[in-house]
């Protein structure tokens, strides 16, 4: 017998007409709703570190891929440990532990949602504490290597001027922060749209991730150079493609969406929850495309 292809639920389901974001500070309202209801799911999804992995064979498990890619940054640029790190959109803290504990490092996590803030909080105490490590009151908690961690729920334009049009970190605001040193680096790992794409690719590719995913307009790779170099900043590396090393989170990402359940959780939710998850097939069709992008860089004050 002939086998049947299963149909995912995301099939069943309509793809929202693009929405424009009415304002910066409405879609700052959307961006935290989104993940005071959402940062559960996503920690039961993709675990701890919620961002891309960086797929160096194709055995490895997206857990594996993940650490790939703060590695992959710590190699590109070339920080020592034992230094302090601002890490701007933590979400639930797995890159900030990662460095403490294995690095030394002092790390303020930073995100929008409180939600998220306090299961980082969480996952860190229980870590510093089943090693033997302190937890302070002031919610540092000390790795026994010697870092340590704490979350902040903060807007991160009100503590650096720091988003951009774009809504990337500006170059001004990241200048301002930077010391002339080479051991202080801006460091960006982030989605980009390939450059000269028609009207078509926009609307097809583009705007159903600017939209499910709740982004302002993504700009190219090489306009945010272009931008952190007249605000002063001399670039160490990059802008590096990786698009190829990563498309596969979203494949994996399909996979772990394909419960009927959470497709209905999505739908009561509102357009923006069926939009998030309809993002996903976006994400995997842009980078099949090469109209979406990831590129990693680095910069630094010189």
């Amino acid at each position: 017998m002939a086998e049947i292809a299963e149909i995912h639920p995301g099939d069943k389901h309509e793809i929202p007409d693009y929405e424009a974001h009415e304002s910066t500070t409405s879609l700052k309202e959307r961006i935290k709703k989104h993940y005071e209801i959402a940062s559960d799911y996503y920690y039961s999804l993709w675990g701890q570190h919620i961002h891309h992995g960086y797929f160096k064979s194709p055995t490895e498990t997206k857990e594996e891929a993940q650490v790939n890619l703060i590695k992959y940054l710590q190699e590109i640029s070339n920080l020592p440990p034992q230094i302090n790190v601002l890490d701007v959109g933590c979400g639930i803290g797995g890159t900030s532990r990662f460095l403490a504990r294995e690095h030394a490092c002092s790390v303020t996590g930073i995100t929008i949602s409180g939600r998220q803030v306090e299961i980082a909080r969480k996952l860190t105490q229980a870590e510093t504490s089943s090693s033997g490590a302190s937890n302070s009151a002031d919610h540092v908690d000390v790795y026994s290597s010697g870092g340590n961690c704490r979350f902040v729920e903060l807007d991160a334009e009100k503590m650096l001027e720091y988003f951009s049009a774009d809504g990337k970190p500006t170059a001004r605001s990241a200048a301002k922060l930077l010391v002339q040193s080479k051991s202080s680096r801006l460091v960006i790992a982030d989605w980009f749209k390939a450059p000269q794409l028609s009207p078509e690719q926009e609307k097809d590719d583009i705007q159903p991730i600017e939209d499910g995913m709740l982004l302002p307009q993504l700009c190219t790779a090489d306009d945010y150079v272009k931008m952190a170099q007249g605000a002063g900043l001399k670039l160490c590396q990059g802008p590096i493609d990786i698009s190829n090393d990563v498309a596969k989170t979203w494949d994996i990402s399909w996979g772990l969406v394909s419960s009927p359940s959470l497709w209905l959780f999505a739908i009561s939710q509102g357009r923006d929850g069926l939009a998030f998850l309809q993002a996903f097939r976006a994400m995997r069709r842009g980078y099949a495309n090469g109209t979406f992008r990831y590129a990693v860089m680095c910069f630094e004050k010189p």
